[in-house]
């Protein structure tokens, strides 16, 4: 466990901003996604002191939720593959059990040994319910529950380790927002000099409630303005970026979460929202195993492809 979990040093690259046309400001990228295969950036974070106490409590068996495309989902199966233990996915959606094959992230999952249990839509609204989850470990006997998303104490325990003596001097520390997990880990290791931006996935900031609940911090920001109409949604503006960033800077952007943040940074760059000289850092979090989802579904629509 110890060995998997050992503490990387991912690399910081300077992203060089006159190939984007802006001036006067610095801007790196700490490449969290590049942490592991297939447990990649704050899903790592987020696992590492989950397992190790499922591991010290004795647990076999990991049982978590999430919905088609879920990062989280593929990232446990990978984990419990690698360390051991039996992983069990409680699926959003009925209808895409007869869809595994075609769905890259589930078939992953259950490559890795997951087993994939399908609920409705309508039961999964409960899956934070007592007489739900009693109901679980009658069928399935006793399970280490991680929360949808990865997020609880331990997860933003791990995430607070993201930073490091050379992130101090950032102005700004930026990070997508899912559920908010990794962004109050971020926040809680934080200068108070530092304003901690998150670039929500979804609509709304929301999250707000779920960071308060783990730092009383509020040197923070959540913004939604480039959520692309929400969750899992984006148009063709996204992919030409994301595919032009990585013509320019040769890293890969998902198009759920970081590609949405680093569009929103340029934007923000472009419009005058930093103060010049200002230093701007970024966290990749990973979720590249997305891509190849979204572009099955882009091929469907007959739309431009992420490269």
């Amino acid at each position: 466990m110890k060995k998997f979990f050992h503490n990387y040093d991912c690399p910081i690259e300077n992203l060089k901003l006159t190939a984007f046309g802006i001036k006067h400001f610095s801007l790196s990228i700490l490449r969290e996604d590049m942490l592991h295969p297939f447990v990649s950036g704050n899903k790592f974070r987020k696992l590492k002191y989950n397992l190790q106490v499922a591991q010290a409590q004795g647990n076999k068996t990991l049982l978590t939720f999430g919905g088609a495309f879920s990062n989280h989902i593929a990232a446990v199966a990978a984990a419990g593959k690698e360390l051991g233990f039996k992983t069990i996915g409680i699926i959003r959606g009925e209808e895409l059990e007869s869809k595994i094959l075609e769905n890259p992230t589930l078939s992953f999952a259950q490559e890795c040994g997951m087993h994939l249990h399908f609920v409705s839509r309508e039961a999964y609204r409960h899956k934070d319910e007592t007489e739900f989850i009693n109901n679980l470990k009658n069928q399935f006997g006793d399970f280490y529950q991680l929360p949808e998303g990865g997020t609880n104490a331990l997860a933003v325990k791990g995430c607070e380790e993201i930073l490091s003596p050379e992130t101090a001097s950032s102005n700004y520390i930026c990070v997508p927002v899912g559920t908010g997990g990794t962004m109050a880990g971020l926040l809680k290791a934080s200068n108070e000099n530092q304003q901690v931006l998150g670039f929500s996935a979804l609509k709304g900031t929301f999250q707000t409630s779920e960071i308060e609940k783990y730092t009383q911090k509020t040197n923070y920001k959540i913004i939604d303005d480039y959520c692309f109409g929400g969750y899992g949604k984006i148009d063709i503006d996204l992919i030409r970026f994301i595919n032009e960033f990585k013509e320019k800077t040769k890293i890969s952007l998902d198009p759920i979460y970081t590609g949405k943040m680093m569009y929103g940074i340029m934007d923000l760059l472009k419009k005058g929202h930093f103060k010049e000289n200002s230093r701007i850092f970024a966290v990749h979090t990973g979720g590249l195993q997305g891509i190849a989802g979204m572009n099955l579904k882009l091929k469907k629509k007959n739309l431009p492809i992420i490269e």
